[in-house]
């Protein structure tokens, strides 16, 4: 029999339940779930039950991100579902502030891939994520913990590749060789990550301008913020205010009839 009828026959007569996920349960450090187009959770593992905050999966199946997490922390998975979705190219190996704190300085590796059906169409996304800590020697990432908590800490300040390949005892050119290998991408997008995200943080707590937020958030000014924030939250910072501060009221309505 050919590998690809092998294949085929013999995923044809599993039976269709999550017998095969299951074995990310027993992954240490290792978050998976699998959401359709709208972000809904159809599937998700042990670890991510506890990002999450609850005790079965059965209790996330059919929530969003924006049930469990800040809102500007649940936007930006949402952002990058959508990315994912609408060009079909997976994120990998992409490392980043770990779940449970927007400002956390620890961190982890995420992919996401698409989810097709059998016509081709994207129906949802599916991915996973490793704490670094649990990562033996992960493309050298270790090594830049010290310069990763510097940047959470700094981030509103004029940091510059030199200053931050000096700190990991680095030339400029190892270290961004070293940072783009070990964080699929160059120093400066991950600082741009964590200006944005502390940016949707005021936008959605506070009633502070854009271009005050702009300048205490590490950026030149009001367009800077505004074109890096909408290439990666996929809404202006006007726009992303706005539908929080919609969701607040509609919240507050709703407590006030209940």
């Amino acid at each position: 029999m050919e590998s690809a009828h092998l294949k085929a026959d013999f995923f044809h007569r599993m039976a269709a339940n999550d017998q095969v996920f299951q074995l990310f349960d027993l992954l240490p450090g290792v978050s998976f779930f699998i959401k359709d187009r709208d972000g809904r959770f159809v599937s998700l593992s042990l670890k991510k039950h506890a990002h999450c905050g609850v005790a079965t999966e059965d209790d996330a199946i059919g929530k969003t991100d924006h049930d469990f997490f800040s809102p500007q922390r649940a936007d930006a998975y949402r952002a990058d579902d959508i990315e994912v979705m609408e060009s079909g190219e997976p994120i990998v190996n992409r490392v980043e502030a770990a779940p449970e704190s927007l400002g956390s300085p620890r961190l982890v590796v995420t992919s996401k891939v698409p989810v097709y059906d059998d016509d081709g169409n994207i129906i949802g996304v599916a991915g996973f994520s490793r704490e670094v800590d649990e990562l033996a020697t992960e493309a050298g990432a270790e090594r830049f913990a010290s310069v990763i908590e510097y940047i959470h800490r700094h981030f509103d300040e004029a940091l510059t590749t030199d200053d931050l390949a000096a700190k990991a005892n680095l030339s400029v050119s190892q270290f961004e060789r070293r940072f783009r290998k070990a964080f699929s991408g160059s120093p400066r997008q991950y600082i741009v990550r964590i200006r944005v995200a502390a940016a949707a943080k005021r936008l959605a707590e506070t009633d502070d301008t854009v271009s005050m937020i702009a300048q205490d958030c590490g950026f030149h000014d009001h367009a800077h913020l505004s074109r890096s924030f909408r290439r990666l939250m996929h809404h202006s910072p006007t726009e992303y205010r706005a539908k929080h501060q919609k969701k607040i009221l509609t919240a507050v309505k709703e407590c006030h009839f209940r």
